[in-house]
């Protein structure tokens, strides 16, 4: 089921407080990019980020965006803005240490 456009603007609002958060529309649903790292995406009306050794300590649940991907952290506490934005920096320090 794809992602409305309505939902992908509600999440982009509430990750506002990131820093240059870039948007790219793939199959229905969406790429999620900060500082043009990728860190997640939004699936099936549902914000997931990579799992990382630097966001373990939020101790998120994992979701699967799709069938036959990789399990990735689901974001439910979508109105807590900081914590939001703790998280997608915490997960773009993790995958810099992946490169």
């Amino acid at each position: 089921m794809a992602t409305s456009k309505e939902f992908r603007d509600f999440i982009i609002e509430k990750l506002s407080l990131c820093d240059e958060i870039f948007c790219r529309s793939m199959m229905g649903e969406y790429l999620l990019y900060s500082k043009g790292i990728l860190f997640g995406g939004i699936y099936n009306s549902r914000l997931l980020i990579k799992i990382t050794e630097t966001n373990k300590k939020y101790n998120l649940n994992e979701a699967i965006p799709y069938q036959g991907a990789k399990p990735m952290y689901i974001c439910e506490d979508l109105q807590n803005m900081e914590l939001l934005r703790d998280i997608v920096n915490d997960t773009c320090l993790g995958v810099q240490k992946k490169k």
